[in-house]
């Protein structure tokens, strides 16, 4: 039987002009947060909050989301080299051994972290708008999956965060890393995502009355960090260190983020039961 792989040559960089280069990731990255704003509109709309908040959502949003992507994965992942070298995590270098800087882009985002700091920049934004928190990550919480596809396309596009080996007719061969046919993780996790996003805009446009008080946050977040779980199975593990664990990085922060999730299902029930009999 003859397999059809899909052979991956992509080049990251889509074009490079006097020494400005535009890269799918950042593009996809962007066209993530404008779509995922867009429905954010027809929500603020729909809520009837004073639209003039959302460019202070976006701006608080984008924020958190960037920071906490690259602190997460700085911490998370490769602490013993950024605690040694702390002004990389912050800037898009790297210190050459010979001397000199070289411009690296910002190559390591965790999703962990970008949802940490994305919940840290709502709580911060909900203040200084005097808007309910939670009703802001519940709202927030529809969007999220949408911009998690985008991301997980981008890195497709990079050729990173591979799978493991497989024979299955659909493999990808990334031939900027090798030529092995490999699960393409990154599309299993964007399809996951997409479909999670369709979940959470149908139950919001159904269910709005009757799922509130956190309900649709701990449901994205459990929905989200259960398929990130189960794919990590099929992932290459991203550093060295994670060889000698029986669960890998990614699949350990995924846990207290379940169980959180969870607690806000229940709480949002609970809590919306009660002011319906009240």
């Amino acid at each position: 039987m003859i397999l059809n792989y899909i052979y991956w040559d992509v080049n990251p960089e889509i074009i490079n002009l006097w020494g400005f280069s535009l890269r799918y990731y950042g593009l996809l990255f962007v066209t993530g947060i404008i779509l995922s704003i867009y429905v954010l509109k027809w929500i603020f709309n729909n809520e009837k909050i004073p639209i003039e908040n959302l460019d202070k959502l976006s701006i608080y949003g984008i924020v958190g989301i960037l920071l906490g992507a690259r602190l997460g994965h700085c911490l998370f992942y490769e602490p013993a080299y950024y605690l040694d070298n702390p002004i990389e995590m912050f800037f898009p270098i790297r210190f050459l051994d010979e001397g000199g800087i070289k411009f690296t882009g910002y190559q390591g985002l965790a999703s962990h972290g970008g949802v940490l700091g994305l919940i840290i920049a709502l709580i911060l934004y909900a203040r200084k708008t005097k808007q309910s928190i939670i009703n802001t990550i519940d709202l927030i919480a529809v969007v999220a999956p949408l911009a998690g596809g985008f991301i997980r396309i981008a890195n497709l596009m990079n050729s990173e965060i591979i799978g493991m080996p497989t024979s299955k007719s659909w493999a990808f061969v990334f031939e900027r890393v090798d030529n092995i046919p490999r699960h393409p993780a990154q599309l299993y996790e964007a399809i996951a995502y997409f479909s999670i996003f369709i979940i959470m805009i149908v139950l919001y446009k159904m269910k709005r009355e009757k799922l509130k008080n956190g309900f649709l946050f701990g449901l994205a977040v459990v929905l989200i960090f259960i398929a990130r779980f189960f794919i990590e199975f099929i992932k290459e593990r991203q550093v060295a260190f994670e060889e000698n664990l029986k669960l890998d990085m990614g699949q350990i922060l995924s846990i207290p983020y379940i169980l959180i999730g969870i607690g806000f299902i229940v709480f949002g029930l609970w809590k919306t039961k009660k002011m319906s009999v009240n």
